[in-house]
């Protein structure tokens, strides 16, 4: 596991940008596992910009992004397809029929998440993952007591992640219960992860993420049985290391 501390949000949004662009540039034709929320708008960034300034070539990548919620639709203001749309898609020059994110409201969910496992294995596996991190310690929507050896299903959310998340929506009561989400094999599988996190409000789950026992409690933790991760950090979030 390799560590880098940042001074800033904008200087761990810079150097995480830089280390996918590096993963780009050596592959064209990556896989890359993509993530949503606050943390990584900062490196979507980043990465426009330097898809802007040629840099970074983004014709061939293709991408699958970790969950989607369960009813909305695909141009609702807060779902994953429209975040990833606003944030990245619209800004860089990739194929869309090379991105993928799940789809919230399939007839059948077990179908869907079936289906996105297959598509991730046609693609080749996913060669860069990134991840953020809740504030109760999951990754993707994998909440505490998710199973290791969970792929892509369908996930009740907890009062805290609801809460959490109610800040993008007008009220708690709009945001979704449920939701699809890669599982944790799903993620671990992937042959590189880039694990990024801002705030001290996020400075407790990291110490137990990357420090304390590797526990289903703390879905982050399996992290650390991971061959090759790169942990970045603002000094905030690193501060309880």
């Amino acid at each position: 596991m390799k560590i880098m501390v940042c001074k800033t949000y904008q200087e761990l949004s810079q150097a995480a940008a830089e280390i996918i662009a590096e993963q780009i540039n050596t592959k064209p034709n990556t896989v890359l596992g993509l993530a949503t929320g606050s943390t990584p708008i900062g490196t979507y960034e980043h990465l426009a910009k330097m898809n802007k300034e040629g840099m970074v070539d983004f014709s061939e990548v293709i991408t699958f992004n970790l969950d989607e919620y369960v009813g909305l639709s695909i141009d609702h203001p807060c779902s994953y397809h429209r975040f990833m749309y606003d944030y990245l898609f619209k800004h860089v020059n990739i194929r869309e029929e090379n991105t993928h994110i799940l789809d919230g409201e399939a007839l059948s969910l077990e179908d869907e998440c079936k289906a996105y496992e297959e598509m991730i294995a046609k693609a080749g596996g996913i060669d860069l993952q990134l991840l953020g991190v809740g504030h109760n310690g999951h990754i993707g929507f994998n909440e505490p007591g998710t199973p290791f050896e969970s792929v892509t299903h369908v996930v009740e959310l907890t009062q805290s992640t609801i809460q959490a998340n109610s800040r993008f929506f007008n009220s708690p009561d709009e945001v979704p219960r449920r939701a699809v989400s890669m599982g944790i094999k799903t993620i671990m599988h992937a042959r590189k992860i880039l694990f990024i996190a801002s705030g001290k409000e996020k400075a407790g789950i990291i110490s137990k993420a990357l420090k304390g026992p590797v526990t289903t409690e703390v879905p982050s933790s399996v992290l650390q049985l991971h061959p090759d991760i790169t942990v970045v950090l603002d000094e905030d979030a690193a501060s309880c290391l």
